[in-house]
């Protein structure tokens, strides 16, 4: 069964949903940049309110190793993911401060990023088209992948289960895809996961 992470949780109804809807992961961007940004408090604050069955991810771009693993000391994150231009040494770093699973996210446009990503040392790869801008990248790279891999950029309700069909991978990573202006959509998030035959 192909897992799911709801991503860019910002406030407590946003919780109060998906502790209905049980996906697998729920995630907290930390890069300030974003317009889904959360600082510490916030995602404190919620982590607390989140189901035991529900995972917490941490999202960061290029952030000091040692905030990140004192987020997971913390316990305000139990994941960590990397969506920024951190190497095989900056990984090596953080694995020696946090024994938090990492998620390296790729953007993908070729072949060549494909067998990038397939070398990386994180626990995890994620592939996808952007940076939260919900646009999906061409999938037929992905006919020779040979790592299990967190799929992302562009998914939604009415794709989800088309790209799960194809491409079976480890898990699906949707922010925007369940979203109303700009806000988490209950009914959305509950379609998307209607649509990997989920009962709700």
């Amino acid at each position: 069964m192909t897992r799911v992470k709801f991503c860019g949780l910002t406030k407590k109804e946003d919780i109060e949903a998906i502790n209905r809807i049980c996906p697998d992961y729920g995630g907290f961007v930390f890069a300030k940049k974003s317009r889904r940004y959360t600082d510490e408090d916030t995602a404190a604050k919620l982590k607390a309110l989140l189901s035991e069955n529900i995972r917490a991810v941490g999202v960061f771009v290029d952030e000091d190793p040692q905030r990140i693993a004192d987020l997971c000391r913390k316990k305000v994150i139990d994941m960590i993911q990397l969506h920024g231009s951190e190497n095989e040494e900056y990984i090596a770093e953080l694995r020696r401060l946090t024994k938090a699973p990492i998620i390296k996210a790729f953007l993908v446009s070729s072949e060549e990023d494909i067998k990038r990503a397939e070398k990386s040392s994180a626990d995890h790869i994620l592939l996808d088209a952007g940076k939260g801008d919900g646009l999906t990248f061409d999938w037929n790279l992905l006919t020779g992948i040979k790592r299990p891999y967190f799929l992302a950029g562009g998914l939604d309700p009415d794709n989800v289960g088309a790209a799960v069909n194809k491409l079976h991978p480890f898990a699906v990573d949707v922010s925007s895809g369940i979203e109303t202006d700009g806000c988490k959509d209950a009914g959305k998030m509950r379609a998307f996961m209607h649509a990997l035959g989920n009962k709700i």
